[in-house]
Order: C-alpha cells, then structure tokens, then sequence
C-alpha cells in the first residue's frame, strides 16, 4: 500500500476540516479511497467517492474495534462475508 497526505489542515491538534490521507495500491497504480480522520473520528471514501458519502467511523468506535487483535480478526471477517454475501 501507498499512502499520500492529500492535505494536511493541523494546527496542534486535529481539527474540524482534519488530514485526508490518499489510499494507493502497493505499485501505485490504483486509488483504493481516501481517509479522513478529524476531531469526531474517521471518514472511509472507496475509490473517488465524495467524503459526504464515506463510510463514517467515531473514534469510540474505532478504539472498540482496535481494543484486542481476536476483537478486530472477527470484525475483519465479518466484513469479508458481507461484501461476499452482497455481492451474490
């Protein structure tokens, strides 16, 4: 993976309008999405979705799912079924 800071919008800490961070593959070739992460917590666009229409993620949230490897495994998983499962 290859990973750009599109923007970089901090003073000290992060603020309202954040950081965005540009998503590549590891050759460079494709954009996977961007990641905004600002003060209420982190904004996932796929590809060159708009950030409006980004999946959102709160940092309470975020830490949750980060809180033990076995808790983020089985979250990982239960992604990978759905889009399996939304796919057919």
């Amino acid at each position: 993976m290859q990973v750009w800071i599109k923007s970089f919008d901090v003073e000290m800490q992060v603020k309202q309008s954040g950081i965005e961070l540009e998503v590549r593959s590891a050759d460079g070739s494709e954009q996977l999405g961007d990641c905004y992460a600002n003060m209420t917590g982190l904004v996932w666009c796929e590809g060159r979705k708009r950030r409006e229409n980004g999946v959102k993620l709160k940092w309470s949230d975020f830490a949750l799912l980060c809180s033990s490897d076995e808790v983020l495994k089985t979250a990982i998983q239960a992604a990978k079924a759905q889009i399996k499962a939304d796919a057919k």
